[in-house]
């Protein structure tokens, strides 16, 4: 070699720590991130409805304070969404109908108006001769 030895050649100290913590799977002050399940993630937000701070819970389950708060959101999103349902029952199907029915009349009205305003010129119920 380049007149080195081997014990010349070092790595750097530290270097596979950096390694993980320039982008590895260890977090930078705390243990590895994991995935967090869906119960984990209702009682935590269930934890900060009940008044619980979010910076001190966000520290305690290591996550970021905006992730809990997007998880709340989205709990929140999710509750109103399935308080606005409503089961159908057998007027829904005549509603369809009835709304079906309407739009058509709405139609044919409007084709009629259209006919009979190129019938008449666009002026209003035009006069016509006897025919004596």
């Amino acid at each position: 070699m380049d007149g080195l030895s081997k014990k010349d050649v070092t790595e750097p100290t530290g270097s596979a720590q950096r390694s993980q913590e320039a982008g590895g799977s260890a977090s930078v002050g705390g243990p590895p991130t994991r995935r967090v399940s869906a119960k984990r993630k209702l009682a935590a937000v269930k934890r900060l409805q009940r008044g619980e701070a979010l910076e001190l819970l966000s520290r305690e389950l290591n996550v970021t304070a905006a992730r809990l708060s997007d998880w709340r959101d989205r709990v929140e999103r999710a509750a109103e969404t399935a308080l606005k349902e409503r089961s159908r029952d057998h007027r829904d199907d005549e509603i369809s109908r009835l709304k079906g029915k309407v739009g058509e009349m709405t139609v044919e009205n409007e084709l009629l108006y259209e006919k009979i305003d190129r019938l008449e010129g666009g002026s209003p119920l035009a006069r016509r001769r006897s025919r004596r």
